[in-house]
């Protein structure tokens, strides 16, 4: 009888299962500007719920965001409806309000919002209660471990009565302010200290750690300062001749745990420490296989790295000087945590951010040594979508170098048959690609395309010798690493060698502009916010860049101009799409407009669209509608 309902049933739900597929369709850009995506913010003190936000696009304007609270064991989650001006960043000390930064006057002040107890009916937004009025704003709140006092990075000068006339081109003092919960007794710590970029409390909560760093203009190198303040004064405790990121307080709060580097790149990938009395940090991961790309330290002072092994990032512990694998999310990345309540008093509650190919970026909770995801943001969405395989590829190229990347095959990919390639080399160039739900790579698939993200040398998650060998050849040696995806690529039978393109953002928009100097194999090129000219790039950029090459350029042009797109034109023979922001300061468009007037003037196919008011890039959805329109038009023409 068993048997004969089964059969019964079983045509029933093979036709239901084929209608359902037929229904799908492969992934577009309206499909990415309406997924949505969970990201963990704060745990409450009692460890009972987690606070969540939630991004997704739509047909204009900029990101949608939507504030949530979810139970930790998960559930139905409630959605908070909070003024559109404020942004919480953790619970106060009781657990009824929350903290963030809340525009005033357009200026960031820091301020509390009063929860609604959870059986309270959805009802208008409460009113922010501001508890600071600095005159030119705030950022970086923390609160103490016993969640009496704030600390706030700011600057502490007063506004310039000429703001709305001129601008003055000067790098920003940031300093300390500390405060009492309630907003009272505000002080200026360690005024001494102009440059702060990052600010720990003791767990005693008598003392903050600040790391300071060189910023940008008057310097051409980079160096870190580690200070101990209090209501009294300062003391440093270390200066470190590289970049840094992190800090937090270990063992007792007797040692301060830090990131850095040993290399000349402004990437920290090793976990250091120093003791708080003062004396010589130590690099404590020297024979890391990897990079330790984020640290955090809980209200407990348990220190935790998110460490990058290639594509896959996991949850590291740092005890007893050394890392111990604690978390990883199957198939997938774990991209920030763990997310703890700030109060010292409060359970042992971990939360994080988690992503794989097959599901956006979602909230897991710590359950013994594995993660439980408790959100489910876009999985219905994705459902009605044919998504294609996602998986990470090695291989070793004609100069005999281990590479990994990612390729993302279309929905209807048939092994045997080639398919129409696009390698899209990631920017930074100091980053990596990892394996996570890629609205870029999922777009192209879904026009087709078989899909390669390389992983070339400068690429964090596989050492800092193989991070440190982009310094002075971006040009060369990240060059062959990419062009060598696509060797890769038509060796499999994935790629049609007849119709290949490339495209990139920023460093790798870079790697495009260079490569169609270099070879005329790909039919079609797309270059987004990429740089051309090094020698001007290198002292107009909002950061510093001297990671590339720290020579002066006035000294010798010459190594600047070699890596340059623009010194290289006549050699262009593939039609190039230049799109870049208005408004740039990474890399300023003036970038893409030189290679433009170049090429035009050369008689080259070309072609350069610019998006006004737009940063590094396009922060508004329309204007990421047209990269995309215009990316499927240049394709459709030059690679049919």
């Amino acid at each position: 009888m068993r048997n004969l309902m089964f059969a019964s049933i079983l045509p029933f739900v093979i036709s239901i299962t084929a209608a359902t597929q037929s229904t799908r369709h492969p992934f577009t850009f309206d499909d990415a500007a309406s997924l949505r995506s969970a990201t963990a913010v704060a745990v409450s003190p009692d460890g009972k719920s987690v606070l969540y936000r939630v991004r997704f696009g739509g047909t204009k304007g900029p990101d949608n965001t939507e504030w949530q609270l979810i139970p930790e064991a998960g559930g139905e989650s409630r959605h908070l409806n909070l003024p559109e001006k404020f942004h919480p960043v953790g619970f106060t000390r009781d657990g009824s309000a929350l903290y963030g930064v809340y525009e005033i006057n357009k200026m960031a002040q820091l301020a509390t919002l009063p929860l609604a107890p959870a059986n309270t009916p959805a009802a208008a937004a409460a009113t922010p209660v501001p508890l600071t009025a600095l005159p030119r704003g705030i950022h970086s709140p923390v609160i103490s471990p016993d969640g009496s006092h704030y600390a706030i990075l700011a600057d502490p000068r007063l506004p310039d009565p000429l703001a709305e006339v001129h601008t003055i081109i000067e790098d920003p003092p940031s300093s300390l302010y500390v405060m009492g919960a309630d907003g009272s007794g505000g002080d200026w710590w360690c005024s001494t200290l102009k440059d702060i970029a990052e600010i720990a409390w003791s767990r005693d909560g008598a003392s903050i750690a600040a790391r300071s760093q060189t910023q940008k203009i008057g310097f051409h190198y980079v160096r870190s300062f580690i200070d101990v303040c209090s209501a009294t004064g300062s003391r440093q405790v270390a200066t470190i001749d590289y970049a840094t990121s992190g800090i937090g307080w270990i063992n007792g709060d007797k040692d301060l745990v830090f990131l850095s580097t040993t290399s000349p790149v402004l990437t920290p990938d090793h976990v250091w420490t120093v003791t708080a009395a003062g004396g010589t940090p130590m690099d404590r991961t020297p024979k890391l296989e990897g990079s330790a790309e984020q640290l955090s330290v809980d209200a407990k002072g348990n220190a935790w790295a998110t460490v990058a092994h290639g594509v896959k990032s996991e949850i590291d512990a740092f005890q007893n000087d050394s890392l111990i694998l604690r978390y990883q999310w199957p198939d997938g990345t774990v991209n920030n945590g763990p997310i703890s309540p700030q109060i010292a008093s409060a359970p042992q509650v971990q939360v994080f951010t988690v992503a794989d190919p097959q599901h956006a970026s979602n909230v897991a909770i710590a359950q013994g040594n594995t993660l439980q995801r408790i959100t489910n943001e876009g999985d219905d969405q994705l459902a009605k979508i044919t998504l294609g395989d996602v998986r990470a590829v090695h291989w070793t190229s004609k100069e005999g170098i281990a590479l990994e990347g990612i390729v993302t095959f279309p929905a209807d990919y048939q092994a045997g048959r080639t398919y129409p390639f696009m390698v899209l080399p990631h920017g930074g160039p100091e980053a990596n690609d990892s394996l996570r739900f890629d609205m870029f790579c999922r777009t192209f698939a879904g026009m087709g395309y078989v899909v390669l993200q390389p992983e070339y040398r400068g690429s964090t998650g596989y050492g800092t010798n193989f991070l440190d060998a982009i310094y002075q050849h971006f040009g060369d040696r990240a060059y062959r690493d990419v062009d060598s995806a696509t060797d890769y690529a038509i060796a499999q039978g994935w790629a049609d060698p007849n119709r290949l393109t490339i495209f990139g953002w920023s460093a790798g928009g870079f790697m495009t502009s260079w490569t169609v100097t270099q070879t005329h194999r790909y039919k079609a090129a797309i270059e987004g916010a990429g740089i051309t000219d090094w020698l001007s790039f290198m002292w107009t950029s909002d950061l510093q860049q001297i990671d590339y090459d720290a020579r002066w350029p006035d000294k010798d042009p010459n190594p600047f101009l070699i890596f340059s797109a623009v010194m290289h034109s006549e050699n262009v023979t593939t039609p190039l799409l230049i799109l870049h922001g208005a408004a740039d300061e990474r890399v300023p468009a003036y970038q893409g407009r030189e290679l433009f007037e170049v090429l035009a003037a050369r008689g080259k196919t070309t072609r350069m669209v610019t998006y006004p008011g737009s940063p590094h890039f396009p922060a508004i959805w329309e204007q990421r509608q047209d990269v995309f329109r215009e990316i499927a038009a240049w394709l459709a023409r030059y690679n049919p």
